[in-house]
């Protein structure tokens, strides 16, 4: 697709830097370049950096700049496009943008280089999604998964599975036009069984997508115990700051106190919760309420015990509260206060820790929980995820329009069945491309012998 427009933008964050990009995308790219350096479009040759000097539209210098023309298709947009770094500076690239628009370019708007890209069909919109969740990625993990994302990865599988969808289509299609003594007589089950494949295939697909608000947005540790334990001391040590007030009065902390940090690779958000106790105070109840919500959030939960200690109601009910999580999160018995005499030996429910958030290194703990987040990586890298919302939503469509044409296919009511194939072909086909009729009449006629 040809636009009409040429666009510019400034690529490069604004601040002081090394350099500043301007980007201009359009057929007039190489005229404007041409413009503000006063060279014979000639000069410009594709992948070839020119060290010149631009001028504004009142032939005044603005600075000497590396320019470089990426010629049509062979470009990110499939457009003529021309890139020019100067000196870094809000004002130099400014001015040097400002003197693109009263050339002829306008002003691109959010993420129209990319749109481009896409209409021009040099990337599909798995691919734009992934670039535009890269540039905000939190975490090493969160890089290499776009990446296979950018590199087609989810788009192969996409369409795989599209591909198999347009068969089955196509084949109740010509059952439905077409003669059933002209087909094999067991079209159906072998409908059927393929259907069970692809619904299995997006089953895994979603599982493996589950994570990735952990893996995009960063991890959850939730840090709860009754009060005065050392869930803020040990908040503070993880930190290596005093982040949390830390004091002997009970119920210090009476709300979430909430900080990053890395462990590892891994981008982690760690909440310290306020000591979960019978209370009537009002505010201390409210405070309370939002360390089980904590609770419910987190993937890594550290539950603290004093040590010196004997195991308190208070206690107990949090071990009830943490035997309603086993299954669903990861737990960590952390027995705080080991340099005192030992009164807890072992919390045989979950796995145990000892610490001394006063005296002595918690690094053995900080190995568990990167070992744990490592885990929970590394069931994930075997497969693609979604990045995006919506990208899960159309899955999820897909896989329930799957669901709801077994029916219809067992009752051989092929009208319903193809009617409900067709729309999880539309919803797949909305990760990466859209989905045109004429390629069922393709797969439909494509199996026909020569002449027929």
């Amino acid at each position: 697709m040809v636009s009409l427009e040429t666009i510019s933008a400034i690529a490069t964050p604004h601040g002081i830097g090394a350099i500043s990009i301007i980007r201009i995308s359009g057929i007039n790219a190489l005229n404007i370049a041409s413009k503000i350096t006063k060279k014979d479009k000639s000069f410009f040759s594709p992948r070839e950096a020119k060290l010149i000097t631009i001028y504004n539209i009142n032939d005044k210098k603005i600075d000497k700049a590396i320019v470089i023309y990426f010629k049509a298709p062979n470009s990110f947009t499939g457009e003529d496009i021309i890139e020019i770094q100067t000196h870094g500076g809000i004002v130099v690239a400014k001015m040097v943008l400002v003197t693109t628009l009263k050339f002829g370019a306008r002003l691109a708007r959010g993420g129209e280089f990319s749109q481009r890209a896409f209409l021009n069909n040099k990337i599909d919109l798995s691919e734009a999604e992934a670039i535009s969740e890269l540039i905000n990625a939190k975490s090493e993990e969160a890089v290499f998964q776009l990446s296979k994302q950018l590199h087609g990865s989810l788009k192969i599988e996409v369409e795989n599975i599209r591909e198999e969808l347009l068969e089955i289509l196509a084949h109740s299609e010509v059952v439905i036009d077409y003669a059933e003594d002209d087909l094999p007589k067991d079209v159906e089950n072998n409908i059927l069984i393929k259907l069970n494949e692809i619904s299995e295939k997006l089953k895994i697909l979603l599982k493996y997508s589950q994570m990735r608000n952990r893996i995009f947005d960063g991890f959850k540790i939730a840090i709860i115990g009754r009060p005065n334990v050392g869930k803020s001391s040990l908040l503070n040590k993880l930190l290596n700051y005093d982040r949390a007030i830390v004091s002997e009065i009970a119920g210090t902390t009476r709300d979430r106190v909430e900080d990053y940090l890395f462990i590892g690779t891994h981008s982690v958000k760690i909440v310290d919760t306020a000591g979960i106790r019978e209370s009537k105070d009002q505010i201390e109840q409210i405070g309370i309420a939002r360390s089980i919500e904590a609770i419910e959030e987190a993937d890594i939960i550290l539950a603290i015990f004093d040590n010196s200690q004997e195991l308190s109601q208070e206690d107990q009910n949090i071990l009830n509260i943490l035997n309603k999580f086993k299954e669903s999160k990861k737990i960590l018995v952390v027995l705080n206060k080991s340099d005192l005499k030992h009164t807890i030996n072992n919390i045989n429910m979950f796995e145990n820790i000892n610490i001394s958030t006063k005296k002595g290194s918690i690094q053995h703990l900080i190995d568990k929980i990167e070992e744990i987040l490592s885990s929970i990586n590394n069931s994930a890298e075997s497969g693609n995820i979604l990045s995006s919302t919506r990208q899960i939503d159309e899955v999820e469509k897909t896989l329930q329009e799957i669901e709801n044409s077994f029916e219809p296919l067992k009752n051989g009511e092929l009208e319903f069945f193809s009617f409900h194939i067709n729309e999880a072909i539309e919803r797949i086909s909305s990760i990466s491309r859209p989905f045109h009729h004429s390629e069922m009449l393709d797969k439909m006629f494509g199996n026909f012998c020569l002449g027929k």
